[in-house]
């Protein structure tokens, strides 16, 4: 098996590397992804921790994470009733690749400060 460091050993294309980008590098996605696993799980904690984010599109993304298997919903019978999404071990084996965008963001793509 190759080594993270081992670039050599990266083929041109992968199939299984193409649809891991093609799910998690959706707008809005890696956003949602991060504030789940910083422990974010009710719908209006996610759309309050990423600004921007509207109600209609965490809607959908949440929709599609849960057809993929990463995010799981949950209805919890209470007054009222609560939705609580969280990851499943699919989507906890994330962690790791938002850790490393999050140190290569840091390291690559400092933010601009507001123009006041």
């Amino acid at each position: 098996m190759a080594t993270r460091e081992d670039v050599g050993a990266l083929t041109p294309f992968c199939a299984s590397y193409t649809q891991a980008i093609e799910i998690i590098g959706r707008r809005w996605t890696g956003a949602i992804v991060r504030s789940m696993l910083a422990g974010t799980g009710r719908f209006s904690e996610i759309l309050a921790a990423v600004p921007g984010l509207s109600d209609r599109l965490l809607s959908e993304r949440l929709k599609e994470l849960e057809l993929e298997g990463i995010v799981e919903r949950t209805v919890v019978p209470s007054t009222p009733v609560r939705i609580e999404y969280s990851l499943t071990e699919k989507g906890k084996g994330l962690a790791a690749v938002v850790h490393a965008v999050a140190d290569w963001a840091e390291a690559w793509t400092p933010v601009e400060p507001p123009v006041s």
